[in-house]
């Protein structure tokens, strides 16, 4: 059986855990906070020497790192990854897009305001810029939704899971999602799907 390492109320390490629900794949949960210094231990630095959450350790004892590689590894050969080489490269151009143009934004901003211990990095400016970065992000999400019903091709991807888990709590970081009605139908039809679960689940021990 597979272990995920993370902590429960991270979009990050909800990926690979909703991912998993939705393809009945059975895994346990360690949880693992950056916030208290738990990613800096010398036992979880030997496993994961980047120091980062959410980490998979395999059935045979390997271990792998950043949620969308997860989320790949998870992925293949269920529903999630596209057989089409075309849709399956635009989902990942969506997966990279969360990395690089929505996740430093929408989610920075969520965890500058959630999280007492990062309040002194939660400046103006900062704050300000992640709100301006994370909508221009958001409408991007928002255009291709009124296209379209999920993010790439015509059926559900590793993409709209992806993107789904900070979107999904976009509000806690200050985003106003009334202004992205695709994007709000999109969110519900993610939700929609069978075998679900909200980001604060975690399987029975």
């Amino acid at each position: 059986m597979i272990t995920l390492y993370g902590m429960p109320d991270s979009g990050n390490c909800y990926k690979p855990r909703l991912l998993c629900a939705l393809t009945g794949r059975a895994f346990r949960h360690v949880q693992v906070s950056m916030l208290d210094g738990g990613t800096r231990t010398p036992g979880y630095l030997a496993m994961n020497p980047n120091g980062k959450v959410p980490l998979l350790r395999t059935g045979d004892g390997r271990f792998l790192p950043e949620s969308n590689a997860i989320l790949t590894f998870l992925g293949e050969g269920t529903r999630f990854m596209p057989d089409d080489a075309f849709t399956r490269a635009e989902m990942f151009a969506w997966m990279f897009f969360e990395q690089y143009s929505h996740e430093p934004t929408v989610a920075v901003r969520r965890s500058l305001m959630i999280y007492p211990d990062l309040a002194a990095d939660a400046t103006a400016e900062r704050l300000a810029e992640t709100l301006e970065g994370g909508g221009k992000a958001l409408a991007v999400m928002e255009g291709r939704l009124a296209q379209a019903e999920w993010l790439a091709g015509d059926a559900p991807s590793l993409a709209d899971l992806c993107l789904y888990a900070y979107t999904h709590v976009a509000p806690e970081g200050g985003f106003e999602l009334d202004a992205y009605p695709n994007l709000t139908v999109w969110l519900e039809r993610v939700a929609g799907l069978t075998g679900f679960r909200p980001m604060d689940w975690l399987p029975d021990d």
